[in-house]
């Protein structure tokens, strides 16, 4: 069901969700930090966190277990570099740790042992609840 829905309705239905919930919530410094060095400002949208969230969420959801380099990676972005050319550089790991440690202390992750962070059954049926009213 999660797969089928569209990406961009199913993450901001699920940040307005995660927005209510108490475990998931920006720390003090998310309002002044880059989410990468390939950026040159802070995000502008005020519930960023919480749309991260929910992108990682829908991440782990559809493949398998992923650790935190790799979805610096996905989150990642071309750097301008002047008059040389652009290099991709990933996104910033401590955001990414934290919203993993705060989705785990909500119990919709959980880690594995040399695999990454997957999703639980919680999680999963957290997501098919909102893509169902999303269908409908």
């Amino acid at each position: 069901m999660i797969k089928q829905t569209e990406a961009d309705k199913l993450i901001e239905r699920v940040s307005k969700e995660l927005e209510k919930t108490e475990e998931i919530k920006p720390p003090e410094w998310a309002r002044f930090v880059k989410t990468g060095v390939c950026k040159e400002r802070p995000p502008s949208q005020n519930n960023w966190w919480y749309i991260r969230s929910a992108s990682i969420l829908r991440k782990l959801s559809i493949g398998k277990p992923i650790g935190v380099s790799r979805i610096k990676r996905v989150y990642g972005g071309r750097k301008r570099r002047g008059h040389k050319p652009g290099h991709k550089y990933p996104a910033s790991g401590s955001i990414i740790r934290e919203i993993f440690q705060q989705l785990e202390k909500a119990g919709m992750v959980k880690t594995e042992k040399g695999k990454g962070r997957s999703i639980t059954a919680k999680g999963k049926l957290f997501l098919n609840e909102i893509a169902k009213t999303i269908e409908k």
